[in-house]
């Protein structure tokens, strides 16, 4: 497996961007040239979001005030596995779901 970046996340914990991950984000619209916006979503969010029924997975969003309401926020969802995350995908969107995460 190929790693893109890794780096550390607002809550403290080692996350990478493989290579396969990053060509499955290039299909989603708008998410050419997001590489530094992706990271600045992970290390500085403008909030930490899950849902209950699984709370391995942990969404980052960042707004972006300037761009479109439809694609007002980044979105990143992140998997942890044995204390470190993989993102799994990174898009555009108009809402923030979930559950507000509280940084233990």
């Amino acid at each position: 497996m190929e790693i893109i970046f890794e780096v550390e996340d607002k809550i403290g914990k080692r996350v990478y961007l493989s290579k396969e991950r990053l060509k499955h984000i290039l299909k989603h619209p708008l998410m050419h040239d997001q590489m530094e916006n992706i990271q600045k979503t992970l290390q500085d969010p403008t909030t930490i979001r899950y849902f209950e029924d699984d709370e391995s997975v942990i969404y980052f969003y960042k707004e972006f005030k300037q761009r479109l309401p439809s694609e007002r926020y980044l979105l990143l969802s992140v998997k942890y596995l044995n204390g470190n995350g993989f993102i799994v995908t990174s898009f555009f969107t108009n809402k923030v779901k979930g559950l507000k995460w509280k940084i233990k």
